[in-house]
C-alpha cells in the first residue's frame, strides 16, 4: 500500500487489512470506508469476521493476534499508534457500543458517575454543570434524569442499552461503532433503540458503523452494506440496491434465511453447512462448498472483489451468468403459501386465571410488588403449536416456569393431561414422574443446558434411561440424533466441540428422548445466526408435523411466530391483550399493543418481495 493520504471525504478508512493469530489468517485484504454522517452496515454470520475487523480498526485485537494494513481516521493514519495514542481518540472521537451493555457499565457505579467519566476531558465543568450535562445526556437518549442515581442492575435491558449509548456518545464522537446493539432486545425495544441511533446520527452528523447479522435491520438503518464471509468481503452495495437484489449467492442466502413476518413460508431457506476458516478457503471462492451455483471454476482460484454495477462490488466470479437465476430463486422462495391444516385433539394444557407476584426487597427493608401474571387463561390442544409473544417482562417465561414446576402460581390452576400441576410439591412421586415425561423444554442457550462433562451420547442415554421403558437405549440414541439430522458419530463428541446450532439440535434430541406430549420452546433461536435459526425452525416444524407433539413457543420475534405456530397469545405486563389464529392476529391486530409490536418489526414496510435488480452480462443495471 502507498503511504499517501487517501483522497475523498472518508472519516474512517481501512485498506488491505489482514488479521493473524499465530500462523493462522483470520481476515485478509479487507477494505472499508465510512463517510462523515453515513451509516455503514457490516453483516454476515458468526465467524465471518465482522467484529474482528472493527477490533483491528479500533486497536482492540485480543492477545495473540496481530494485524497489517492501513487505517486512516479523519485524515490521519493511526494503524501504527500505540495504546496511549489510541486512547486519545478511542472512546472520544471514535466510540464503541457493545451488544451487552453490562460490559460497558460498571455495576458498582451509579449511572451518573459512569456518564460523567465519559464526558469530554477538555470540558472544564463545575460539579453543578457536570450534573446538568449528565442529565442532558440522559434526556437525549429518552431517559428520566432521575436514573442517574441508579445502578445498572436496577434498570431494564432497554434502559441499560440507552445508558450505554449515552456513555458512548458523551464525548461527542465523530464515529460510533455499534456491535449487535439490539440482538438481545425484544422487538419494540429494538425498534426504539434503532430509531434513537438514527435520530442521534442525523442530529449530530455522526457516522455510524452497524455490525449485525440481521439484514432487515441493516436495510432499515444503513446507507451502504458490506457483506463479510470467512474473513473477507464478498459484496458491497447501497442498502436499497442490495435489498432489491443480491449480487452474490451468499447475500441472497442471508436474505432468504430471514423468516418472513408478512406471510407463511412452506419451507424456511437455510444455507447448508457453516462458515469455514479463512485458511481452508483462501485459494478458492470461500462460499463454493455451500453454493448451489458453484462449478469447478469457483474452486480453481480465489475470485477478486470487483465492480459489476454502479457503486456495487461482488466477489462472485459467475454473477453475469447466474444473475437471472438469483432473481428467480428469490421470487420462488418468497412466495406466500397456505398454512397446512393441523388436526388438533382435545385440550392437553389448560391454564385458568393464574396470578403471580414477585416481591423485590429494597435496602430500606420495604419490598416492591411486581405483578408478573394477572389472571392469565388459555388452553393448548394435543398436536397444536401455540405462541406466547410480548416484550421482556410481559410474563411469557413466568408461564413456562409455572408449567414446568419451577415457579408456583399464587392462585389459579394448571391442568396437564388430567394432572393438576398448579403446585408440583403436592404431586405424588408417581404423578411427578409422569408429568416430567409429559413435558420437556428447549432453552435459549443450549450450552448452558448441556453438561459439558458428558458426551452427547451419554447425555441422550441419560434421558432415555430416565424414561425407563427403552428396549434398546443405544438404538434410541442413534434414532434421536438422526431425528435432528446429526450423524451417529456425534455421540462421541462433547458440547464444546459443537457449533451453536448443533448444540441446539442436541438439546432438542434430548427433549425428544423423553417422548413428551408437550415441548416448551423458550426463545430457542434467539441466540443463533439467521441461517442456523432457519435450520432449527424448520426442524421444529418437521417434528411438530411428523410426531404430532404440542408446542408452547415463547418468543419476541413475530416472524418466528408466523412460521411455527397456529395460534398466538399476546401478553403485556402479565395480561392477555389479544389471542387468536396467528395469521389473523398478525395480519389484522385488534389491540393497540399488538399493533405496536407488528409495526416495530424491522423492514415491515418492505416485507413484500420486491422486484430485484438485475445485472447484464457486461455488469450494468438493466
Amino acid at each position: 500500500m502507498s503511504e499517501h493520504q487517501p483522497t475523498g471525504r472518508a472519516i474512517l478508512q481501512a485498506s488491505d487489512v489482514h488479521v493473524f493469530a499465530g500462523s493462522r489468517t483470520l481476515l485478509s485484504a479487507v477494505d472499508i470506508e465510512v463517510r462523515a454522517g453515513e451509516c455503514l452496515g457490516v453483516v454476515g454470520e458468526s465467524g465471518s469476521g465482522k467484529s474482528m475487523l472493527m477490533k483491528a480498526v479500533l486497536g482492540l485485537l485480543p492477545a495473540g493476534t496481530s494485524s497489517t494494513g492501513e487505517v486512516w481516521f479523519d485524515g490521519t493514519r493511526i494503524d501504527g499508534w500505540d495504546e496511549r495514542q489510541m486512547r486519545a481518540i478511542r472512546g472520544r472521537r471514535l466510540s464503541l457500543l457493545l451488544q451487552d451493555p453490562f460490559t460497558m457499565l460498571n455495576p458498582l457505579q451509579s449511572i451518573g458517575v459512569t456518564i460523567a467519566e465519559s464526558l469530554r476531558s477538555d470540558q472544564r465543568l463545575s460539579r453543578a454543570a457536570r450534573r446538568a450535562e449528565v442529565e442532558r445526556r440522559l434526556t437525549e437518549v429518552g431517559i428520566d434524569p432521575a436514573v442517574a442515581s441508579k445502578r445498572p442492575f436496577q434498570l431494564s435491558g432497554g434502559m441499560r442499552q440507552r445508558v450505554a449509548i449515552a456513555a458512548a456518545l458523551a464525548a461527542d464522537p465523530d464515529v460510533l461503532v455499534a456491535d449487535e446493539p439490539t440482538t438481545a432486545l425484544d422487538v419494540r425495544t429494538q425498534h426504539e433503540i434503532l430509531e434513537l441511533l438514527t435520530a442521534l446520527r442525523r442530529d449530530r452528523g455522526m457516522a455510524l458503523v452497524l455490525i449485525t447479522h440481521d439484514l432487515r435491520v441493516a436495510f432499515d438503518m444503513c446507507d451502504r452494506v458490506t457483506v463479510m464471509y470467512a474473513g473477507g468481503v464478498i459484496e458491497e452495495a447501497p442498502a436499497a440496491a442490495l435489498e432489491g437484489g443480491a449480487l452474490h449467492p451468499y447475500s441472497l442466502g442471508l436474505m432468504l434465511a430471514e423468516p418472513p413476518v408478512a406471510h407463511y413460508a412452506a419451507t424456511l431457506n437455510a444455507i447448508p453447512g457453516s462458515v469455514p476458516d479463512h485458511d481452508d478457503v483462501k485459494n478458492r471462492c470461500s462460499f463454493a462448498e455451500r453454493c448451489a451455483w458453484s462449478t469447478s471454476s469457483c474452486t480453481d482460484s480465489r475470485p477478486a472483489l470487483r465492480e459489476v454495477a454502479e457503486r456495487r462490488r461482488t466477489s462472485c466470479g459467475r454473477i453475469e451468468t447466474i444473475a437471472d437465476e438469483l432473481v428467480s430463486a428469490r421470487a420462488t422462495a418468497t412466495r406466500s403459501e397456505s398454512r397446512p391444516a393441523v388436526d388438533a385433539g382435545p385440550a392437553l394444557l389448560t391454564v385458568t386465571d393464574i396470578r403471580k407476584t414477585f416481591h423485590t426487597a429494597r435496602l430500606a427493608g420495604a419490598s416492591v410488588a411486581n405483578v408478573a401474571l394477572d389472571g392469565v387463561s388459555f388452553s393448548l390442544a394435543e398436536g397444536e403449536s401455540l405462541g406466547l409473544v410480548g416484550e421482556s417482562g410481559s410474563g411469557k417465561t413466568t408461564i413456562a416456569r409455572a408449567v414446568l414446576g419451577l415457579s408456583t402460581p399464587d392462585s389459579g390452576t394448571i391442568q396437564l393431561a388430567g394432572h393438576d400441576i398448579s403446585r408440583f410439591r403436592h404431586l405424588s412421586r408417581r404423578d411427578l414422574r409422569d408429568v416430567r415425561r409429559l413435558v420437556q423444554v428447549v432453552f435459549q442457550d443450549p450450552y448452558a443446558s448441556l453438561n459439558p462433562a458428558l458426551t452427547i451420547g451419554a447425555a441422550l442415554r441419560e434421558a432415555v434411561d430416565m424414561r425407563g421403558d427403552a428396549a434398546d437405549p443405544d438404538a434410541e440414541v442413534k434414532e434421536a440424533l438422526a431425528r435432528v439430522s446429526l450423524p451417529a458419530s456425534y455421540a462421541a463428541k462433547y458440547p464444546s466441540g459443537l457449533s451453536g446450532g448443533e448444540r441446539q439440535r442436541v438439546s432438542i434430541a434430548r427433549a425428544l428422548c423423553m417422548k413428551p406430549r408437550l415441548l416448551i420452546c423458550d426463545e430457542p433461536v434467539a441466540a443463533l445466526d439467521v441461517s442456523v435459526q432457519a435450520q432449527i425452525l424448520e426442524l421444529l416444524r418437521e417434528i411438530h408435523r411428523d410426531v404430532g407433539m404440542a408446542m408452547l413457543f415463547i418468543t419476541h420475534d413475530l416472524a418466528v411466530v408466523r412460521q411455527v405456530t397456529e395460534r398466538v397469545i399476546v401478553l403485556s405486563r402479565g395480561v392477555v391483550v389479544e389471542a387468536g389464529r396467528t395469521d389473523d392476529v398478525l395480519d389484522d391486530p385488534q389491540d393497540a399493543y399488538t399493533r405496536s409490536l407488528v409495526d416495530a418489526v424491522p423492514g415491515r414496510a418492505s416485507h413484500a418481495p420486491a422486484e430485484p435488480d438485475r445485472v447484464s452480462a457486461v455488469g450494468t443495471d438493466v
